[in-house]
């Protein structure tokens, strides 16, 4: 059964990886929702947060395909139940509905967004939340003439207390201080 699921992947800023790692979706005939690409709290990190809607096993699948990458240090799944996430939404109406009408600042209240800069021919309004959240703004602006809109990528970090990424190098730094260490052992 097709579910939503948050791929993260981590890696150094290599130039042509996103390409690789887009072909490992459409290899697999994947669309991909939603797709982010930002610094992670670790320095010299970037962290990739990919939304895909398709079943398990072949999430499984592009997870271990995208961990092939050189360039990849971890690539992990979860579910939205395993995430905290948001989008933000920029909206363009006209002032002149702004001004004609309270109804758009109810809207604006209603769904907790903000006013980001109004000038004598429109207004940006600013909506983080959820993509349901944000299209439906959407929808009740557009009753007064939306003139540009454009929705980011989500934005996700895991409800664990700690990076999976960083267990991950915890772990492999411990294997190569052992594996040292028995080198060291031989030498001697």
């Amino acid at each position: 059964m097709k579910q939503e699921y948050i791929i993260t992947a981590y890696s150094e800023n290599h130039i042509g990886l996103l390409n690789r790692i887009t072909i490992i979706f459409t290899r697999r005939k994947v669309n991909i929702e939603s797709l982010t690409v930002s610094e992670s709290a670790l320095q010299g990190i970037s962290k990739f947060t990919i939304v895909v809607n398709e079943e398990k096993e072949k999430v499984v699948n592009i997870v271990k395909q995208i961990d092939k990458q050189i360039e990849v240090l971890k690539a992990f799944y979860y579910t939205n139940e395993e995430m905290i996430f948001q989008e933000i939404a920029l909206y363009k109406v006209p002032t002149t509905a702004l001004m004609e009408s309270d109804q758009i600042e109810k809207l604006i209240r209603k769904h907790n967004a903000r006013i980001l800069e109004i000038t004598h021919e429109y207004t940006v309004i600013e909506k983080t939340g959820h993509k349901e959240e944000t299209q439906e703004l959407f929808e009740g602006l557009n009753t007064f003439g939306v003139l540009q809109f454009i929705r980011s990528g989500r934005v996700a970090i895991t409800r664990s207390p700690i990076e999976r990424l960083s267990e991950f190098l915890n772990e492999r730094d411990a294997l190569f201080e052992k594996l040292e260490a028995k080198k060291k052992a031989i030498n001697n």
